[in-house]
């Protein structure tokens, strides 16, 4: 992360306001670090009470706060946005994936309702705020958004719901000054994928597949998210950058 802290202004996002989702842990977490890092107030939301209780007794998330916020429910996700007194970035990391168990129809709704429902609500809500700033969204879709995973129908459907949401949202925000991207991560050591990246075999194989050799670290996303959402990019809206060390492509 000082690489990174390195590249970018310390006092680049001072005085902006961004909320993420999904950053109780992982990568997004690891973005909220980030953008408080050069010098945003940050609000991190979770719905888990455990890490959130684990995140905020974390010294190295001082000066991030984190508060609760299920996606899921749409009333609440309304009242908890409209509450804020601004916005400049929204980053929608919430996101979950259930192998195998997809296949039923409840956890496959649950996988989308999470996944890719909760962007939209999300963006929806935070839409005047953004308007009012001319502020930006960043989405997290997926490597699979391209590729396929037969135990994960939902998630792979709902990344690539992700990528397609975020073009049309680009040209819906538009004129009013919101710039819309997505970020496609791949292979990264988070919980998420802890099963794979602690066996020593598909560890490898993975590795070896990407144009890097290695394995992706939640903090190779963080300066994709800090240059998206910054003036550098102003430019550039309705793209998908995938971070995946040449994955997709290997």
């Amino acid at each position: 992360m000082d690489e990174i802290k390195a590249t970018f202004r310390p006092d680049l996002y001072a005085g902006k306001r961004v909320l993420v989702s999904g950053a109780s842990s992982g990568i997004g977490l690891a973005v909220a670090r980030g953008f408080r890092d050069v010098g945003a107030a940050v609000i991190a939301t979770g719905s888990s009470e455990a890490k959130l209780a684990a995140a905020r007794t974390d010294g190295r998330n001082e000066g991030i706060r984190f508060e609760t916020l299920d996606v899921r429910d749409p009333a609440a996700l309304i009242a908890f946005v409209g509450a804020l007194p601004g916005l400049d970035v929204l980053v929608n990391a919430a996101g979950i994936a259930r192998p195998t168990a997809e296949f039923t129809d409840a956890t496959y709704l649950e996988v989308i309702d999470v996944n890719l429902n909760s962007v939209m609500r999300l963006s929806m809500a935070a839409r005047p705020h953004l308007a009012a700033s001319r502020g930006s969204i960043i989405n997290f879709a997926s490597m699979l958004s391209y590729l396929a995973d037969a135990t994960v129908p939902a998630y792979g459907a709902s990344k690539t719901g992700v990528v397609g949401l975020t073009r049309q949202l680009a040209h819906a925000f538009g004129p009013e000054g919101i710039r819309v991207n997505a970020i496609s991560p791949g292979y990264h050591r988070t919980d998420m994928t802890k099963a794979l990246w602690n066996d020593p075999e598909p560890a490898a194989r993975i590795a070896a597949r990407s144009a890097l050799k290695r394995w992706g670290e939640a903090e190779d996303l963080v300066g994709t998210a800090l240059f998206l959402a910054s003036p550098a990019a102003a430019f550039l809206t309705g793209a998908d950058l995938p971070v995946d060390g040449g994955y997709v492509t290997g």
